[in-house]
C-alpha cells in the first residue's frame, strides 16, 4: 500500500517518541485502523437495525512487536501524561475498576481479559507505541483502538480467528464486559469490514456484510467531520446508556403485554407501529419518542441506500438531515455544541445534510457537502464556532474525509 502524507508524519512521531522512551521497535511492522462515518441507522445496532457506513481516513497507528515473555509495554502519544503502560498478562485490575475508569489503559487491559476469557493463550506480550489523528468522539477511536490490539497480539501469538464477527464480539466484549461501556456492534463492523471506495451494509438477522459503492454521480460528494473540540467521557457515562436502558425497558414492556419482539428494530409494520405508539403514547410519551426515531429511520434506510448506489446525492443527504433532527428531537441524544455546528452546517448552500455522529452529548458532528461548497462551509463554522463556544474556540476542527479501508499494515516499517 501506499502511504499517505498522515502515515508518513505518524510513523515520525512514533520513531521519535520510541527513542525518547527507549523502546525497542526497530524494524516492527505498524497496523492502522480507521475512523468510521455512520449513514444509518445511527443508535440502530442495540435496536437492531440495518447499519450502513463507511471507514474514513483519520486513524490509530500502532508500532508492535512481540516481546519475549507475557509483559506488555505500550505507550500512547495521546495520552502521554499518562507514562507508559506496563504488565504482565493476566495481572491486571478487574473489570470495571475504578482505579481505570479514566485510563486509556483500560483498553489493553480488556483485550487482554477477554482473549484470556475466551480460551485464547497469551504466550507472547506487546511492545508498542500508538498514535491517532481520530477525534474524541463521534468517529469511534475507542472500537479502533481496540480492534487494533485485539488484531496485534493475536498476531504475535499466532493466533487465528476465521470469523470476522468473532473479532467483532471479542472487541464489543472488551467495551462491555471489561471497561463498562454499553457499546453495540456498529463501530466495530464499521471499521473491521471497511474498504475504499464503498459502504458497508451489515444485516443482522442474516449476519452479513454487502458492500454497495456510491453510485454515479456521487464524485461530487464529501464527507465532512465538525469536531466540536468536545470530548465525551465515555458511553458508560453518557446519555447514551439511559437511551439503550430506555429502549430495552420498552422492548420487555412490550414483550410482556404480548408483542413479539426483541429489538424497537423489529417495529417496521406501519400498522404494528401506529397501534403501540395509540396504547402507550399517555403512559410512556418518552419510549414511544424512542421508538419514533428508529420506525422513522427504518422507513428512511432502505431508500437512503439505493439513493446511494444511484448516486443521488441529494437524495443521501436529505434522509442524513431527517435522521439528524430524530436524533435531536425525539432520540433527544444530541448535544449543544454538535446542534451549534449542525446548525451552522445547515445554514450554508451545498450542504446536503447534517447531524450528529456517535454516542451523543459530545464529540463530532457530520456533514455530507457538494466539494465545491466545503471551503464555505469551513468559513460559516471558522466565523460562527468560536463566537457561540469560545471555551472550545482553540479545540475544533474541521476534517475533509476519503474513505478507507478499516485496517492496513503500512508498508514500511519502524
Amino acid at each position: 500500500m501506499s502511504l499517505i502524507p498522515e502515515d508518513r508524519s505518524a510513523l515520525k512521531k512514533i520513531r521519535e517518541t520510541a527513542q525518547l522512551l527507549g523502546f525497542n521497535l526497530n524494524g516492527a511492522p505498524v497496523r492502522r485502523t480507521s475512523s468510521r462515518f455512520c449513514l444509518g441507522v445511527e443508535h440502530g445496532d442495540y435496536n437492531g437495525t440495518e447499519l450502513f457506513g463507511v471507514g474514513t481516513d483519520r486513524f490509530i497507528w500502532l508500532a508492535y512487536k512481540k516481546r519475549p515473555d507475557k509483559k506488555f509495554r505500550l505507550f500512547s502519544c495521546n495520552f502521554s501524561q499518562e507514562g507508559v503502560v506496563e504488565f504482565e498478562s493476566g495481572r491486571i485490575p478487574p473489570p470495571r475498576s475504578p482505579e481505570v475508569a479514566d485510563k486509556w489503559a483500560r483498553f489493553p487491559f480488556g483485550v487482554d481479559f477477554i482473549l484470556r476469557r475466551s480460551g485464547k493463550v497469551i504466550n507472547y506480550g506487546l511492545e508498542g507505541i500508538i498514535f491517532s489523528n481520530i477525534p474524541g468522539g463521534g468517529m469511534s477511536r475507542s472500537a479502533s483502538l481496540t480492534l487494533n490490539l485485539i488484531l496485534s497480539l493475536l498476531e504475535v501469538n499466532q493466533i487465528t480467528i476465521d470469523d470476522p464477527f468473532q473479532i467483532v464480539a471479542l472487541a464489543q466484549a472488551v467495551e462491555n464486559d471489561y471497561i463498562g461501556s454499553p457499546c453495540g456492534q456498529l463501530d466495530q463492523i464499521m471499521i473491521l469490514f471497511a474498504r475504499p471506495e464503498a459502504g458497508v451494509h451489515f444485516n443482522p438477522r442474516q449476519k452479513k456484510i454487502n458492500y454497495i459503492p456510491l453510485g454515479r454521480g456521487g464524485e461530487k460528494l464529501r464527507l465532512v467531520v465538525l469536531d466540536t473540540g468536545t470530548e465525551r467521557p465515555g458511553l458508560e457515562k453518557s446519555t447514551y446508556r439511559l437511551r439503550r436502558c430506555e429502549c430495552e425497558e420498552f422492548v420487555a414492556r412490550l414483550k410482556k403485554d404480548g408483542y413479539p419482539i426483541n429489538f424497537l428494530g423489529d417495529i417496521k409494520e406501519k400498522k404494528l407501529y401506529q397501534e403501540i405508539i395509540s396504547r402507550y403514547q399517555t403512559q410512556l410519551p418518552h419510549l414511544c419518542q424512542r421508538l419514533k426515531y428508529i420506525y422513522e429511520a427504518q422507513q428512511r434506510f432502505s431508500v437512503m441506500l439505493e439513493a446511494w448506489r444511484l448516486g443521488d446525492i441529494q437524495k443521501v443527504g436529505q434522509i442524513f438531515r431527517q435522521d439528524g433532527l430524530g436524533l435531536r428531537d425525539d432520540y433527544q441524544i444530541s448535544g449543544p455544541e454538535l446542534e451549534t455546528m449542525c446548525d451552522l452546517a445547515r445554514s450554508v448552500p451545498g450542504v446536503l445534510g447534517e447531524r450528529m455522529l456517535g454516542g451523543g452529548d459530545k464529540g463530532a458532528a457530520g456533514a455530507l457537502v457538494l466539494e465545491d461548497s466545503v471551503a464555505e462551509l469551513k468559513r460559516a463554522v471558522d466565523t460562527g464556532y468560536p463566537r457561540s463556544h469560545p471555551r472550545y474556540a482553540q479545540r475544533y476542527a474541521i476534517h475533509v474525509c476519503r474513505v478507507v479501508a478499516g485496517v492496513q499494515v503500512l508498508s514500511e516499517k519502524i
